[in-house]
This record gives C-alpha cells, sequence and structure tokens, in this order.
C-alpha cells in the first residue's frame, strides 16, 4: 500500500531475521506504521472483517466463555454467541490453531473479527474487570 519505504521494510525484515514475531508488529515498534496502518492492510489483502471492539456491548455469559488469562495472553476478546458460533475479535484472526484451540474450548464454532492490539487489550481490562 506504499506506506512504508523498500529500506524501511528491509529493516524490518533484517530486524525480524534477530527477534521474532510478526512484520506488521516489527514494522509499528520499529515507529514506521501505526497499529492501525496494519489492520487496515490485513483486512484489504485477507478479506477480514474488522470491528470496533470498543463500542461493542458484550453479555457477561459470552465473556466467561474465554478465560481472562487466554484473552489476554492471545489478544482476544469474546464478542457474541450466536446459536453454536462464538464471534471472536483478535490480533491475529489467521491463526488456525488459535481458532481450533477457541473450538475445543467452547464448543462452538468460532467467527473471527480483527482489531488492533491497543484496542482489543482495553476491552480485555474493561470487561474483565466488570466482574471484580
Amino acid at each position: 500500500r506504499k506506506s512504508i519505504t523498500q529500506e524501511q521494510l528491509n529493516l524490518a525484515l533484517d530486524y525480524q531475521k534477530k527477534e521474532t514475531g510478526f512484520l506488521g508488529e516489527i514494522l509499528v515498534k520499529l515507529g514506521f506504521l501505526e497499529e492501525r496502518d496494519i489492520v487496515v492492510a490485513l483486512m484489504v489483502q485477507c478479506d477480514l472483517p474488522y470491528i470496533a471492539v470498543n463500542k461493542y456491548t458484550i453479555d457477561p455469559e459470552v465473556i466467561k466463555l474465554i478465560p481472562e488469562e487466554l484473552a489476554t495472553s492471545m489478544h482476544l476478546m469474546p464478542l457474541d454467541r450466536v446459536g453454536g458460533v462464538l464471534s471472536v475479535v483478535m490480533t491475529n484472526p489467521l491463526s488456525p490453531e488459535m481458532k481450533e484451540q477457541l473450538e475445543k474450548m467452547t464448543g462452538c464454532r468460532i467467527a473471527t473479527f480483527i482489531a488492533t492490539k491497543t484496542e482489543i487489550d482495553e476491552a480485555i481490562s474493561h470487561w474483565y474487570g466488570k466482574g471484580k
């Protein structure tokens, strides 16, 4: 999307060889892009649906389906359950392992959405903190 230069990309790829991590996270860490830029790129390239998790009201019963520790470590937030489908917003909706783990844990099929890590972490703090 021409948001970074070839030199910035090369620097990020070199950094990635030394430090593990997703390229998008590294580009943000190096200050070349904002989190939102990465989410927009994933939305366009991978046809991922975005959800403004901070504007979403979540049923406390849905929140109970995923433990806070897992939500925090995986940067994801359960949103809604309709029948046997659980909608989850996450920073890495392309991970089949994560989706499979959630399906086994919840007994639901998982519909994934994307949001920024900051948005998700704020939602975790807000919604899981309500019960405390």
